[in-house]
């Protein structure tokens, strides 16, 4: 993998939902980090629900991880909802923090 993307995910596993107790990666909200030859970073992710209250939030402090890679120039974050998001995306040391086992 991409050392840039390897940074970037590691930046990711800092960024916290303010509503859950565990960070965006390992949440499964991420579904794609990729870095082209020109150093721009494309994020897709999604949220736990579309009517999450915090979106700006969480797309504002995704973009900011990804940008203090250094080196990278731009970041586009996309939002969808295909795959709709649920439990079985996180992490197993996510749900073992949730109790979801």
């Amino acid at each position: 993998m991409d050392k840039r993307i390897d940074l970037i995910i590691n930046n990711l596993k800092e960024v916290y939902d303010p509503e859950i107790p565990v960070n965006v990666y390992d949440l499964g909200l991420i579904y794609n980090v990729d870095v082209d030859e020109e150093n721009n970073a494309s994020i897709v992710m999604t949220l736990t629900a579309p009517g999450c209250p915090v979106v700006d939030v969480l797309i504002d402090d995704v973009t900011q991880a990804a940008q203090s890679v250094e080196g990278i120039q731009t970041v586009n974050v996309d939002l969808t909802f295909e795959p709709p998001w649920d439990k079985s995306m996180m992490s197993e040391e996510a749900r073992l923090e949730l109790g979801f086992f």
